[in-house]
């Protein structure tokens, strides 16, 4: 494939990811402007939910996902059905959960401290994986969609990534398998 359309490609998917990650959004929005408000059960959703603990699960679907992770509690993160990792500016893995562990195969305390992109999970480093996370600390935010294969060190497997920064910085990558 020459490089015109390969850049064509890209920037068609990458369009194609916003569009979906806007109407997403939206339909986020729209879903609760348009459900009823019961006060006794958002009570009773606090009085249940530990403190500290912004969520007692999480679903890679919700669009505010990305922003429940910096307050889950690590018991939280690790009883997931995807895989989060959170990693520094430089790409440097923060922290790994259970799920991406029993995917990659690889256990948290050796992802930690490792270049996700270089060292941990070097096919990702390239303009559809590593390019989008570049341009969201590039651009100050993050909050991309799109499909991928991963194939170091593993059987081609099929995934949904999900990278989000979150308002305090955090940058946040999302998987779950097909």
């Amino acid at each position: 494939m020459s490089d015109s359309a390969t850049s064509d490609l890209f920037s068609y998917l990458k369009e194609k990811s916003n569009r979906s990650s806007k109407l997403r959004s939206q339909d986020a929005s729209d879903a609760a402007a348009d459900a009823p408000s019961d006060d006794a059960d958002d009570a009773l959703s606090d009085a249940t939910s530990p403190p500290g603990d912004s969520s007692a699960s999480l679903d890679f679907e919700d669009p505010t996902v990305g922003e429940q992770l910096r307050d889950a509690s690590e018991e939280t993160l690790n009883s997931t059905n995807f895989g989060i990792i959170r990693l520094n500016d430089d790409g440097v893995v923060q922290f790994f959960n259970a799920y991406e562990s029993d995917l990659s195969g690889v256990a948290p305390e050796d992802a930690v401290g490792q270049n996700y992109f270089n060292e941990l999970a070097p096919c990702s480093n390239n303009r559809v994986f590593y390019g989008r996370f570049r341009d969201g600390l590039k651009d100050g935010e993050m909050d991309e969609y799109f499909t991928y294969t991963f194939t170091y060190k593993m059987r081609p497997t099929l995934v949904d990534v999900h990278l989000y920064r979150d308002d305090e910085g955090n940058n946040w990558i999302m998987v779950r398998k097909r």
